[in-house]
């Protein structure tokens, strides 16, 4: 089934582009978006949203390059009336990207080239924020300016089934990483509990049995791998609502292991 953002972009998937052997194995929870800016004129009362979700990002763990969403939302229509569309906010466009890069990889002696990037669900939802901009400022639009309904879902509770589970263990052998990093309770939930035999499934009961940032072992599909479950992105940058706990634990990390 294809989805649509608002002013009609199609959603895609996000996968790993680049299929080398890789040295890491990054699993995330699901896919951003591309946001822009949609205002309906140059005053402050025209500002319809500063950060809507409206197309799919460009790669997986996009780093929200300026030029890129440029070019990226130059292409959608909006029809006259409707405003303009500019690219959002330097933080609002790819904030997890530089986490990972700056705060995960790089601690770790990696770059995103020795990284095989994934998500439980590859493609984007709308968060309940996302979700009323469309119903009370887009959707009013729709039937006067002829403009597509937009079709993606909601961010949903459960992100992976077990035919997903099994097409990331069938990643993970793919890019022959020895080690596993999981980004919050989530990964470990839906995903290492299926498919190893662990005595954990949270983040903060892996911290209360080994540490915080300690790897630990798990059979995955009758082979060994490393596995190292850190916080969310969210929580490691304080991006918006996050845990202070988190964050805290994971600079802590970070100062460790230099």
């Amino acid at each position: 089934m294809k989805y649509y953002f608002p002013f009609g972009e199609e959603l895609k998937p996000l996968k790993q582009q680049d299929r080398t052997p890789k040295k890491v194995f990054v699993l995330g929870v699901y896919a951003s978006a591309v946001h822009a800016r949609w205002s309906l004129g140059p005053r402050k009362e025209d500002l319809m949203c500063a950060a809507m979700a409206v197309a799919s990002e460009p790669r997986i763990f996009w780093d929200g390059n300026p030029d890129e969403a440029a070019e990226i939302i130059s292409r959608i229509k909006v029809p006259k009336g409707l405003g303009t569309l500019k690219p959002a906010g330097k933080n609002l466009n790819g904030p997890s990207a530089k986490v990972l890069d700056e705060h995960i990889l790089a601690p770790l002696g990696f770059t995103r080239k020795d990284a095989w990037l994934c998500d439980l669900l590859p493609e984007t939802r709308l968060n309940s924020h996302q979700a009323d901009v469309i119903k009370d400022k887009y959707n009013p639009y729709i039937k006067k300016y002829g403009l597509n309904e937009v079709t993606i879902p909601e961010r949903p509770n459960v992100f992976c089934d077990k035919k997903r589970c099994d097409e990331i263990v069938a990643e993970i052998e793919e890019s022959k990483a020895e080690i596993v990093v999981l980004l919050g309770d989530i990964p470990i939930k839906q995903f290492l509990n299926v498919v190893a035999k662990v005595e954990y499934n949270s983040l903060l009961e892996y911290k209360n049995q080994y540490g915080y940032g300690i790897t630990t072992e798990a059979v995955i599909n009758g082979k060994s791998y490393k596995i190292l479950p850190l916080a969310h992105p969210r929580q490691i940058g304080a991006l918006g609502g996050h845990s202070e706990s988190w964050y805290n634990e994971h600079k802590k990390w970070e100062e460790r292991i230099k």
